[in-house]
This record gives structure tokens, sequence and C-alpha cells, in this order.
């Protein structure tokens, strides 16, 4: 056990809540229930290589190794970078903890003893160059936060070979056909990092056309009104 484990957690902020052992679980803003769901959707991962773009706290990349993934390379930028002004998170309450940072990752990967690996690089900045190619992406939360999404999807689909799993703010759910809602300023719940909310018909349109093949949604969950979350899955 790491010395003073607890002690160092709790110095933390912390979006994903991992369980580092010995009793020790950090006090994440992401229910567990949520990222077991995430979890289950991903393919089978034994001796694949991983890549978790926007990966935080790291629980997705820390999960596909546990699943036997024989490479895992976690990457982040807007909450790994050391940034000032305001990047939404004042829209969430950190307690007396820092605001987020790269800082929970690390710990998370030593007290774990993880062989995950980290880049930081720009969810945008994704290439063959500056990240390689990776049998399967995970791209949970972050779809919503990109401004122009479909480029976005084009950049994760140039790194990866056989399958994606994204997970994903959606609006206009009732429409019966692909469509988009932009989010001016900080109309989407007061964070000005949230661009756009697509239909589940959207994204799925947008991964067919960036190269998937097959493309499943796995569950939706209804927010208010025509939102949610929902969780896809896309195969080449």
């Amino acid at each position: 056990m790491i010395p003073d484990l607890q002690a160092r957690v709790d110095k933390l902020s912390w979006w994903h809540t991992i369980d580092l052992g010995d009793g020790v679980v950090t006090p994440g803003a992401t229910f567990d229930w949520f990222q077991e769901a995430l979890v289950n959707g991903y393919p089978p991962l034994e001796g694949r290589s991983v890549l978790d773009v926007g990966a935080w706290d790291g629980y997705y990349s820390f999960a596909a190794e546990r699943k036997g993934a024989a490479r895992v390379l976690a990457t982040d930028s807007l909450v790994w970078q050391e940034r000032t002004g305001d990047y939404g998170w004042n829209h969430w309450e950190w307690d007396h903890r820092a605001r987020p940072s790269k800082a929970g990752f690390l710990l998370a990967r030593e007290a774990l003893e993880s062989k995950v690996e980290d880049r930081l690089v720009d969810a945008m900045d994704i290439s063959a160059e500056s990240v390689g190619v990776f049998d399967v992406t995970l791209y949970f939360g972050m779809l919503y936060h990109m401004r122009h999404p479909l480029l976005a999807l084009e950049k994760v689909a140039a790194v990866t070979r056989e399958a994606v799993v994204v997970e994903s703010h959606y609006d206009l759910g009732n429409l019966e056909y692909p469509a988009l809602r932009f989010y001016p300023g900080k109309e989407q719940d007061g964070d000005p990092t949230n661009w756009v909310g697509p239909n589940p018909l959207c994204i799925g349109a947008m991964l067919r056309e960036v190269g998937f093949a097959f493309v499943e949604e796995l569950w939706r969950r209804p927010g208010i009104g025509p939102t949610g979350r929902v969780l896809m899955r896309a195969w080449k």
C-alpha cells in the first residue's frame, strides 16, 4: 500500500470513482454504476491495443487494462493541461480540493500498479503521427465538447483499426431524423465547453460517414425533455 494514500486522495478533485485497493476509493463525481455501464459496452479487448481519448482520472483506461488489453494509451488535454480562465470548472462544486488536473490519473496509476501509458494531446490533434493506430478507441464524454464534431470523429476513425465506443450527451432525441443542436456561450448546463447536442441518429450517421460500417446503439438514458446520454459502438 502507498503510504498516506487516503490523505493524498483527499487533496485532489476526482471525476471518476476508482477503487484503489486497501479500502481507498476516490470520491468521484461520476457514479460507479454509470462507469460500469460504459465498461459493459467494451468490445473484446484481450490482446488488443486501446486508445482512451479524454481519459481524465483514467477509470476507463484502467478498466481496459483489467479486461486484457495488451496496450492502453490514455490521452487528455483539457483536464491535464494547466489552464487559466473559465473552462467549465466553475460549473462543478469541487469542495475544498484543487481544480481538476492530471494528478488524479498519476496517483491512481501508481496505486493500481498500472502500465497504462499517457500522452498530453488535444482531442483535435489525434492522428496516426501523434498517437499511433489502435484496435479500439474509447470516446467517452467527448463529442459534445467538440466545436467540429464530424471532424473530431474523422480523426478518431483515422486512428482506429476495428471499433470505437462513443458515450455522449444528446439532444433533439424526439426527432426521427439526424439532427444536431448548437449551444452558444454557456447555454448548455452553464458550461462553455459544451458546444453541440447531436441526437443518437446524428451520432450514428456521423460514425458511418467517417468510415464505420456497422453502428449499434447499446443504451439510451433519457434526461429532461429531448436530452439524455447515449452509448454507441461502431465497427469498421
